[in-house]
């Protein structure tokens, strides 16, 4: 469909009516309520005198003859004072903690990880570099250590292994093998 000059005048003239969106897309045919709207606002047309979605017209009534107009007086020519508006409030949005329908990726607890990976990464801890989120680069590993909502939290530092997030300790409890946790849990 393409908004022809035809089609273009109809839309003004309905739209001067006071029809509403839906009724004007329905007498072009082939357009939608929303491309109405759209060729509204990128005409222009968008203010009008009546409410919108009236549906009715605003033509005068039988009985009302446009006349002369007035001069406003002082007080009608004055603005209107503007009434302070309280903003809306903010509706708060909370993420579910678990998102429906998806189960929680496997993690290793603390009785899943060998005791041989634990004295490995208590080993690793104690020679961190203690860095801090800003301080954190490709090259450095990513573990987080201690509570993010206290003063001592940090992430390890070391030098990451080629391809992982992590130092060499920490991709040993972060990634084990298929096999080997499905062996622990029987």
């Amino acid at each position: 469909m393409s908004w022809t000059d035809e089609r273009v005048e109809l839309l003004k003239k309905m739209w001067g009516e006071g029809q509403s969106a839906s009724q004007i897309a329905k007498e072009l045919g082939g357009v939608t309520r929303n491309a109405v709207i759209g060729k509204v606002h990128r005409l222009g047309l968008s203010n009008r005198a009546t409410g919108a979605g009236s549906g009715g017209s605003a033509k005068p009534a039988a009985g009302d003859k446009p006349g002369p107009k007035a001069k406003p007086t002082k007080a009608e020519a004055a603005p209107a004072p503007v009434a302070e508006v309280e903003p809306a409030p903010v509706p708060v949005v909370r993420k579910p903690i678990i998102p429906a329908g998806q189960p929680l990726p496997p993690q290793p607890s603390a009785n899943e990880i060998s005791p041989e990976a634990l004295a490995s990464v208590r080993e690793v801890e104690k020679k961190a570099k203690r860095i801090s989120l800003m301080e954190l680069t490709e090259r450095t590993c990513k573990w987080p250590i201690g509570d993010p909502a206290t003063e001592d939290f940090w992430f390890c530092g070391l030098a990451v292994q080629p391809g992982k997030p992590y130092c060499e300790a920490h991709v040993g409890v972060a990634f084990q093998p298929m096999s080997s946790r499905r062996d622990r849990r029987r």
